[in-house]
């Protein structure tokens, strides 16, 4: 496997032809390298067009998933970012090359020791990866211009929208555990704008705002 033309064809086939046309995100998608974030014995898949095991029940979701939302989020240059789920890193990974500063969460110390080593390797300096209860959102660090959830949530915590800046975007999928809708939820100073952007399947948020472990 050529990874500089498994991930041309990636982004050709699996996100160009499907509707993400943003071309700075479609650059990221060329760049950082998707292959680092799986286990070895799938890295000749890690450009296929579905989520993979990380391990610990846990995925790395499909490309176009995460092309959609990151498109979705509308990350800008010297933006603050607040991903929850870390997972792979590979998300994150994806947020760092568009924006100032990526903060994650991630409530398993042994992928989120696992996704800092790829970044510090890949030279990815602008993350900064947390443990802990990621549906409480990090209020240390608020407010945030986007945050992303990579998880599946009974509901949209209100921790989280509380946590935007006005213009802020919250992306998550809400539903219940096997289904979910992805939703955009916008903070503005009128209130709060929500749209849907589809169906989706992800594991479960865990957390005080989330599902029970």
């Amino acid at each position: 496997m050529d990874p500089v033309l498994a991930r041309q064809h990636m982004v050709k086939e699996q996100l160009e032809a499907r509707g993400i046309t943003d071309t700075r995100i479609l650059g990221a998608f060329r760049e950082v390298p998707r292959h680092k974030f799986v286990e070895e014995y799938l890295k000749y898949r890690a450009y296929d067009d579905y989520p993979l095991s990380i391990g610990f029940g846990q995925t790395i979701s499909q490309p176009y998933m995460v092309a959609l939302m990151t498109q979705s989020l509308m990350p800008k240059p010297q933006e603050k970012i607040l991903e929850i789920g870390t997972g792979s890193g590979y998300q994150a990974a994806i947020l760092s090359r568009l924006c100032g500063t990526v903060h994650s969460i991630e409530r398993i110390s042994a992928l989120a020791s696992r996704a800092r080593k790829v970044h510090d390797e890949l030279g990815y300096y602008n993350i900064n990866i947390r443990i802990g209860d990621g549906s409480q959102g990090l209020p240390k660090e608020a407010p945030f211009d986007g945050i992303v959830v990579t998880a599946g949530a009974p509901h949209v915590p209100g921790a989280l929208i509380e946590q935007l800046g006005e213009g802020g975007r919250l992306i998550i999928p809400v539903g219940d555990e096997s289904l979910q809708e992805l939703r955009r939820i916008v903070r503005t100073k009128e209130g709060v704008r929500e749209e849907s952007l589809g169906g989706c399947r992800f594991v479960k948020l865990i957390g005080r705002n989330g599902w029970e472990s």
